[in-house]
């Protein structure tokens, strides 16, 4: 069965944009800072290996908000995977490329790791991400910690309930210390235990 992971670059205090972040500065105020990382995502190393697995998921689940902050990804976020946004409205407008609106968070995970098949699911975004933890449909966390302090903005897990939630570490990737700083990044891969 297909693993649904959640993908997402933060701060170290937890922001996953700046503040004031809209469809016309999609990451607020500062928030690119976070995505620096992402200019040596084609060299070897830790930032190109991470890359290549994002990109060699087989389906996306996204919430509404980053989807459409994101542009829609004009249809194609990578190789003409499904795209499945998760929703609370469905949009009148018939979606562009290979995106289905999905308003049911178990159906919306269903659906993508059936396309999935034998390969994986890409998470974006902080709501789908919790929707999915809070469902017991996520499996794993794939964070991209940026050494800053935003201070402000959208937090990842802002909004989960008051529980405990285990989570395994798998591996722990970091970019070179002689690297420019404003693109160092430590990528961390947790699997979330199942009670």
């Amino acid at each position: 069965m297909a693993i649904i992971r959640l993908y997402m670059t933060m701060s170290l205090d937890g922001y996953v944009t700046g503040p004031q972040d809209s469809p016309d500065t999609p990451m607020g105020v500062g928030g690119f800072r976070l995505f620096n990382w992402l200019d040596r995502r084609n060299d070897p190393g830790p930032n190109g290996q991470v890359k290549a697995e994002a990109l060699a998921t087989r389906a996306l689940i996204s919430g509404r908000r980053t989807y459409e902050h994101a542009d829609r990804w004009q249809g194609d976020h990578h190789d003409g995977v499904p795209i499945f946004v998760l929703t609370h409205d469905v949009p009148d407008d018939p979606p562009p490329g290979s995106v289905r609106y999905v308003t049911d968070v178990g159906e919306c995970a269903a659906q993508a790791r059936a396309a999935a098949g034998d390969g994986d699911v890409m998470v974006h975004g902080a709501g789908a991400g919790q929707a999915l933890l809070r469902a017991g449909q996520l499996d794993e966390l794939e964070l991209h910690v940026v050494p800053v302090l935003l201070g402000q903005g959208r937090r990842l897990f802002d909004d989960l309930p008051a529980e405990h939630i285990e989570l395994d570490p798998i591996r722990r990737l970091t970019t070179p210390q002689v690297e420019d700083p404003a693109r160092h990044v430590t990528h961390m891969r947790y699997r979330i235990r199942r009670h």
